[in-house]
């Protein structure tokens, strides 16, 4: 059995405080003891993006991450984001665009580009593409992602600063 270790953390605007074992992942923590099942399990190496969560502001593999790595952290998932009857402004955008068609990958693109556009409120088509590099989808071809992300900047996104305290 392994150790257990005291967490505490910020998950979309809530404190969470709890032990969790040292060895327990990020995403395994965020969805079996926070429920929190938005954020997906793709490739378990951090190279398909699934399971991008912001952790201080900043896109984070969370199958990569250990939990207690990120104790005392602000971590934003997707369910910090809207809800199916209140979309959120990337939301909205990414389902106006069509940006999504099983979903599976959609969370962790719209974290990555939810740390784009805070940093960067109007992006350029290069600039979001590579962005968005990293994470991976099997069904659109990424042109209805990129033009999401450029409907959400477009809409203000950036600079209305979209943020889950």
């Amino acid at each position: 059995m392994s150790e257990q270790q005291e967490i505490n953390l910020r998950v979309n605007g809530a404190d969470y405080s709890g032990t969790c074992e040292s060895r327990r992942t990020l995403v395994d923590f965020l969805r079996d003891d926070l429920e929190l099942t938005g954020t997906h399990v793709g490739c378990e190496h951090g190279v398909c993006g699934a399971c991008t969560v912001l952790l201080n502001g900043e896109p984070v593999r969370s199958c990569l991450m250990l939990a207690v790595q990120a104790n005392g952290a602000s971590i934003e998932t997707i369910e910090g984001l809207g809800t199916p009857d209140d979309l959120s402004p990337l939301q909205d955008a990414f389902r106006q665009s069509h940006s999504f068609q099983c979903g599976f990958c959609t969370p962790g693109f719209m974290m990555t580009s939810l740390a784009l556009l805070r940093e960067n409120p109007n992006p350029s088509e290069a600039e979001i593409r590579h962005c968005i590099s990293g994470n991976l989808c099997r069904c659109t071809g990424y042109q209805s992602i990129v033009e999401g992300v450029k409907l959400a900047a477009k809409n203000g996104l950036g600079r209305s600063s979209e943020v889950v305290s």
